[in-house]
């Protein structure tokens, strides 16, 4: 069975909880990411904040990013286990209709999966079908 752990991307940094947007927007650029877990100073998992929400909830409505601290902006936080079953991460995904979700281990960030991981997969054998993909695609794009 893949699981989680199998197709995520380890080692995921995390964006301070009590960092400016200004710092998170930079870290996704040098990092090439569209989201970043959120960690508070216990060095758990507090949220996510992709770039989207730096755009649409603080420079469309003239916050200033260098003032604004990324806890403020965080969404709802949704998140797998590293053992769960790939079923199960895409259950959460479309459910959600998110294409970006953290990975925890107990209570520790471990990685994260992008929609680019589910349809890559990390080791032969592990990428998702086809038709799993135009699924996912469906539930997550066409129903917004």
């Amino acid at each position: 069975m893949t699981t989680a752990r199998d197709i995520m991307h380890a080692g995921a940094q995390c964006v301070a909880a009590d960092q400016s947007l200004a710092d998170a927007a930079r870290m996704m650029r040098d990092m090439n990411v569209g989201a970043l877990p959120i960690c508070g100073a216990d060095q758990k998992l507090k949220g996510i904040i992709t770039d989207r929400d730096i755009i649409v909830r603080c420079i469309a409505e003239g916050r200033d990013p260098a003032a604004v601290k990324a806890m403020e902006l965080a969404g709802h936080l949704h998140c797998v286990h590293a053992d769960d079953s790939m079923d199960a991460v895409l259950h959460k995904m479309e459910q959600h209709q998110i294409r970006r979700i953290p990975v925890i281990d107990g209570d520790r960030l471990v990685g994260m999966i992008s929609e680019a991981d589910l349809a890559m997969g990390h080791r032969e054998g592990q990428r998702l079908t086809d038709q799993q993909i135009v699924d996912f695609m469906d539930s997550v794009y066409m129903t917004r």
